[in-house]
Formats: C-alpha cells, sequence, structure tokens
C-alpha cells in the first residue's frame, strides 16, 4: 500500500534531500523514523532533490507498507521521531500508480530577499548589498515564460535527461517592506535552476545586462553566459502538484 507524506523542513542544517553517505539530509533522516516505526526496507521517495541549505514548505514523498496503517497516529509517532527542523503535516493512501516524483505536474518555488538588515531574515532570505529595478527584472522574468530550454541555468555536470521544463508563471513581488519574493512554477526543474534564474534577474536589476538579453543568454545554452547562482537560504520549495 502506497501512502503519500507531506512535510516541510528548515533546510539551514541539512546537506539538502537526498540520502549521501556521511551527511545528514532529509530523507535519511525520514528513512530512519520510517524504518524504526516499519522496519528495515521501508523507505520514501521526494518530489524532488532540494540542495543544501533549502527549505520547503511543502514538500510531498511517498513509502510503501504491507498493511493499513492509522495514518494519524503515524504522523504523530514519525514527528515525535524526527527532528525539530522537519515536520509532517500530513500522511494519506493512495492509488498505487502513484509516484511523489514522477506523478506531480507543477512545482513551485520563492525565494526571498531582503533590502535592509533583519534579524528575523538572516536565515530565510538573501540580503541585499546593492540596490535593484524589480520592474525591469520583472519584464525579464516574462521572457522566460516564451522559452522551455533553460540548459544556461541547469548545473554543469547533472544527470537530467532534458533540459526542457514548462514554466507557468515567474515574478517577482513586495510582500512587505523591504522584503521581496521571487515565485516560478514549473512542471519540473533542473538542479540549480531557481538559483540561477534568480542570480540572472539581479544581473537585470543592477543593470548590467538588458531585460531582452535574457533571451541571449538562454539561446546560449552555456551556464557560464548566466549569472552567479544566488545563496540557499532564500529559497523555499512551496507547493507540489498532482
Amino acid at each position: 500500500m502506497r501512502y503519500f507524506i507531506t512535510l516541510s523542513f528548515d533546510g539551514t542544517d541539512f546537506h539538502g534531500w537526498q540520502v549521501q553517505p556521511g551527511a545528514v539530509t532529509v530523507q535519511g533522516c525520514l528513512n530512519e523514523a520510517l524504518q524504526r516505526l516499519f522496519g528495515a526496507s521501508t523507505s520514501c521517495v521526494g518530489a524532488g532533490r532540494t540542495d543544501a541549505g533549502v527549505h520547503a514548505s511543502k514538500m510531498v514523498a511517498h513509502f510503501d507498507v504491507s498493511q493499513p496503517i492509522d495514518t494519524a497516529q503515524t504522523a504523530y509517532r514519525l514527528n515525535r521521531m524526527l527532528p525539530p527542523t522537519i515536520y509532517i503535516s500530513d500522511i494519506s493512501l493512495v492509488e498505487e500508480g502513484m509516484h511523489a516524483r514522477f506523478s506531480a505536474t507543477s512545482r513551485t518555488y520563492h525565494y526571498y530577499v531582503t533590502t535592509r538588515k533583519n534579524p528575523f531574515r538572516r536565515l530565510y532570505a538573501m540580503r541585499l548589498p546593492f540596490a535593484l529595478d524589480f520592474a525591469e527584472m520583472n519584464r525579464a522574468a516574462e521572457m522566460l515564460l516564451t522559452v522551455t530550454d533553460f540548459t544556461s541555468f541547469a548545473k554543469l555536470g547533472g544527470d537530467q535527461k532534458t533540459n526542457i521544463c514548462h514554466l507557468r508563471y515567474a515574478r517577482w513581488c513586495e510582500v512587505e517592506d523591504g522584503v521581496w519574493r521571487f515565485e516560478i512554477c514549473a512542471d519540473r526543474f533542473l538542479r540549480n535552476m531557481v538559483r540561477a534564474v534568480v542570480g540572472t534577474l539581479m544581473e537585470v536589476g543592477r543593470g548590467r545586462i538588458g531585460a531582452e538579453n535574457i533571451l541571449d543568454v538562454i539561446a546560449a545554452k552555456d551556464r557560464c553566459a548566466a549569472g552567479e547562482s544566488v545563496p540557499a537560504c532564500g529559497l523555499f520549495l512551496v507547493d507540489v502538484g498532482y
């Protein structure tokens, strides 16, 4: 029987989602708790792989068991086993063919920046040491919706079979005074893609390249043509659609 877990986590102290030898990861902690609860063969599969330091307000994973479980009691027991930086909000029975990763139709990420020093945002947003033209950045972000090949924003050496992604929206909005959020949704994302996109849009915001030049960056199909990746601390996976 297959169950979906909906969870959130603070990625500050994790080496990303995926299990890695000798590293503390979110998937590793969840697998350990599942194995303690159900047996050594139980493990989970996530909807995606977040990098080290990236957070999630909504991540989805699945696991299989041979017998029906009390979902509320299982969530309660797992939360007691997991560190305070991981919280399971829901466990639900799904059809056998459902897959946390391959059945997902969309992922949504938010990236936060602050224009002033804020001690309460220091672990969850990038502090901007320079001014940005967010109107121009939004103009460039709209152009991202006209293309599908995002090779220029893919981390070199990635194992993805295709660099094609279909974006649904990409935009900057001011969520409170001095705090801006980049919102982006697509059917899939390449490794490090969102942070590379944000870094490139900041090049537009600083006037280093024009908004229209974002299409030249994409056409180059070269990671070196895009801007630097921004720090992981400001990035959140906020939704997975099915």
